[in-house]
């Protein structure tokens, strides 16, 4: 695996740190906690496939597919979820700091199974499923606050950006498997079966995320934050591969504890209005909080999660007939999704690096959505008449849009969003970012419906709309955003203007040798038993 890692990973810390950090605990801490992610991404497929179904329509009384009361009605349907997932973010801050990342993410677990069950026997009413999909949502809403939180404190830095861009992966592939599971129910089955089967194995990734978090363990970082250093040293001692004596690990733990001690001389003993002080006057904190919303402002405004949703509905507007050639199409979809966010994890998070991907992708996704839309408003689909070139090119324009995606603002985000704030702060400025994510999903999955319906003919405004966002993306992170590949969490601060004097000031007085002694005591103590 180093071998490999050394010819993908082109940066500074792979070359320096040792080759026995990239084992394989690292990569199972990292995937066990994305099965998170990939209840999002098999929920978001399962659900745009399911409400396109004759038998679903027929069951919840939908009404015919083309008018706007089946418009409002789909987008209620699909954006409680978002609602659920918008509060289960918020929640996620102050429980995942009280009681750690693993319990949570077991806890988030639990929570998207139990509504996966009701929206499974919901059986035409409409009542348990919105109630079913809120539930849902506060696991996959909780989810998303801890994961990248979890793998970012666990993993190595220089691979985290491949790590943390996991979480997109795993969201890819779980929209890719629902895709497929609608295309087969919608040949293979028929009546209530064809929608109750693909709702309810979409709880499959939570049941793996229960059981897998069970042999995982804690982060160190939060372990160390709760003085428990015993056993910080002996999960990092574990993750690590090394002797609990090598310079590596002693370095790494001496940057961790030095980090929390600057930031406890900074704060104290930090409540929430404490933290929240600290997050919006001081500057550095201010602009990274800032960042981390525009962040996942924009990437809703590309207008990604409107395709992945709606993608058969708006294969059919660009001229695809049938609801199964349509699904077949999503599947495909699906399949460029995948295998573009693994090549961007692979070959470009932490060697093309955060910015220029994003600066790329921005400049992919505004060409795809001004051709569709220019397309739809010029030379619009008519029904029963075959599809032209220009309209296949529209069609190819969804699946490019999609890799510019994955190889830029899908992953690129989350990474940014938990790896660029102090440690103390990183649970906030997640869940800040992620509260985010999820208000201006249930943003798009609510408003899509309708705008497709009803701005310009076959909803061409709609990727005029998506597509001005992209433009304007692609300034904000020109101006705006910094590269971060290859930089220590705890070297952060630097990087967003906190200078040497500044911290030598909140340290001055402070005997720094306390942190060293307490590196040697701990050295050769193990309470670890997770793997």
């Amino acid at each position: 695996m180093p071998t490999l890692l050394e010819y993908i990973v082109k940066n500074d810390a792979m070359k320096s740190d040792p080759k026995e950090i990239y084992g394989w605990r690292v990569y199972l801490l990292a995937c066990s906690a994305c099965f998170g992610a990939m209840s999002f991404g098999w929920d978001s497929g399962v659900i745009g496939g399911v409400i396109n179904l004759d038998s679903f329509i027929a069951a919840y009384g939908l009404g015919s597919k083309d008018d706007v009361a089946t418009a409002n009605l789909q987008g209620n349907i699909v954006s409680v979820l978002q609602a659920g997932c918008f509060v289960g973010s918020l929640a996620a801050y102050p429980l995942t700091d009280a009681y750690g990342r693993k319990p949570c993410l077991m806890a988030a677990a639990i929570f998207t199974l139990a509504g996966v069950a009701m929206q499974a026997a919901a059986s035409g009413h409409l009542e348990p499923m919105y109630i079913g999909r809120f539930i849902s949502g506060l696991g996959v809403g909780a989810s998303s606050v801890i994961n990248p939180i979890y793998v970012t404190e666990n993993a190595p830095r220089a691979i985290r950006g491949l790590l943390t861009g996991l979480y997109q992966l795993f969201i890819v592939t779980g929209s890719l498997v629902a895709f497929w599971a609608n295309y087969a129910v919608s040949i293979h089955l028929a009546g209530p079966k064809q929608y109750i089967v693909p709702l309810a194995i979409q709880g499959l990734p939570a049941l793996l995320l229960f059981f897998l978090m069970i042999l995982c363990n804690e982060s160190p970082r939060y372990l160390a934050r709760k003085d428990r250093w015993e056993d910080a040293k002996a999960v990092l001692t574990r993750i690590r591969n090394l002797s609990p004596d090598h310079p590596y690990l002693q370095d790494e733990f001496q940057e961790i504890a030095e980090q929390l001690d600057y930031e406890r001389r900074l704060m104290g003993d930090a409540t929430f209005w404490s933290l929240q002080k600290e997050m919006w006057t001081v500057a550095t904190n201010r602009k990274r909080a800032i960042l981390s919303i525009v962040l996942m402002i924009c990437q809703q405004m590309t207008g990604t999660n409107a395709i992945n949703v709606y993608a058969p509905q708006i294969f059919k507007n660009l001229g695809i007939t049938g609801t199964s050639n349509s699904l077949l199409s999503t599947g495909v979809y699906g399949i460029v999704k995948v295998v573009s966010c693994a090549l961007f994890l692979l070959f470009m998070a932490d060697s093309l690096g955060r910015r220029r991907s994003l600066l790329f992708s921005s400049i992919g996704q505004a060409f795809c959505m001004f051709y569709i839309g220019l397309y739809v408003r010029i030379s619009p689909p008519v029904d029963g008449a075959p599809v032209p070139g220009a309209g296949y090119f529209a069609l190819i324009c969804i699946f490019i849009f999609a890799a510019f995606f994955q190889f830029g603002w899908g992953p690129a985000c989350w990474i940014l969003v938990s790896e660029i704030p102090a440690a103390r702060l990183r649970p906030m400025n997640v869940a800040l970012g992620a509260a985010t994510q999820w208000l201006f999903n249930f943003v798009v999955a609510r408003a899509v419906p309708n705008m497709l319906a009803t701005v310009g003919s076959h909803g061409y405004g709609t990727y005029l709309i998506f597509g001005s966002f992209c433009v304007c993306m692609f300034f904000f992170v020109w101006f705006f955003i910094p590269e971060t590949k290859g930089i220590s969490l705890e070297h952060m601060d630097k990087l967003f203007g906190v200078s040497e004097q500044e911290k030598m000031e909140v340290h001055e007085g402070a005997k720094h040798d306390v942190s060293k002694v307490e590196v040697e005591e701990h050295s050769n103590r193990s309470v670890n038993k997770s793997v």
